[in-house]
């Protein structure tokens, strides 16, 4: 390949990736899948914010990343409750005059047999996945909307899950319930801010190595179990969230909205052998 047309193709595939000049946010982006799509987010040129309780284990992630093309930043926050959704909000603010996009990626789970399952934790886990995500897009709709175009829109990305496109409780009967909730508020929110150049998408991933997994991730066992329930029959690495998140941050990306991107080696789309098991031989 001549160095012309290899510059062009680069240039193509960078007018397609490329987030120089962009700003994002991703809650809990510094661990699990967020810091997996805050890595490609900085090493496609975007400044990142990242949010969690833990700001020592934010600022590591930060200086993790130095040398990268874009930037990070670390910022504290606790979006358990109102307060903590609207301080982060005002953060934001004070860090930048637009937002690009935003990811609210931050979760937590609870697992207890469905007798025993506690009030308390259903709530907690509702705030944190479906109440939080809602409140502070609602809070960043000024920034976002002060950096989307026509051609361009600002982008929401709702980090659901698998277990919200599956009745399966698994038990983590809340879990599935709120990325239930949250892919159908994406849907809703798509429709609402349209109109402003929002685009706003869901990732649905299936299982992936992070701190929420580890209990079967730590288990040879478990994980086998896990691996081969996939039928791609592997467990979700960088690349596969990595590539996507470029996607849709990118221009590419610019044409999605309202779509729950399945991003489980095959788990929704599986097919089980069903009433049809065993009569192919008939016909």
């Amino acid at each position: 390949m001549n160095s012309g047309l290899l510059n062009s193709t680069r240039d193509y595939l960078a007018s397609l990736f490329d987030l120089s000049g962009k700003t994002a946010l991703v809650t809990g982006g510094g661990s699990g899948i967020g810091l997996m799509m805050t890595r490609a987010l900085v090493s496609a040129g975007a400044r990142v914010l990242i949010a969690s309780r833990k700001l020592e284990a934010c600022q590591q992630t930060v200086d993790s990343l130095d040398g990268l093309p874009g930037s990070c930043v670390a910022l504290q926050a606790d979006l358990q409750n109102e307060e903590g959704v609207n301080s982060l909000a005002a953060s934001v603010a004070q860090h930048c005059e637009k937002l690009h996009i935003l990811v609210n990626n931050s979760g937590r789970s609870w697992g207890a047999p469905l007798e025993q399952f506690p009030w308390k934790a259903w709530n907690d886990v509702m705030t944190l996945n479906v109440t939080a995500p809602f409140t502070l897009t609602r809070q960043l709709l000024p920034l976002l909307s002060l950096a989307a175009t026509r051609e361009q829109p600002a982008r929401v990305i709702n980090i659901g899950s698998v277990m919200g496109t599956m009745p399966q409780g698994f038990p983590a009967y809340s879990y599935a319930a709120s990325k239930a909730a949250l892919h159908h508020v994406t849907r809703i929110l798509a429709n609402e801010l349209a109109d402003q150049h929002i685009a706003v998408n869901a990732i649905a991933p299936g299982p992936f190595p992070s701190n929420m997994t580890a209990f079967f991730i730590d288990n040879e066992n478990a994980s086998e179990a896990v691996r081969n329930s996939v039928p791609l029959k592997r467990l979700g690495m960088e690349p596969d969230i990595a590539g996507l998140i470029l996607c849709l941050c990118g221009a590419g990306g610019a044409y999605i909205s309202g779509a729950i991107i399945p991003l489980d080696g095959g788990m929704t789309a599986y097919r089980s052998p069903g009433i049809g098991q065993g009569i192919e031989g008939m016909y």
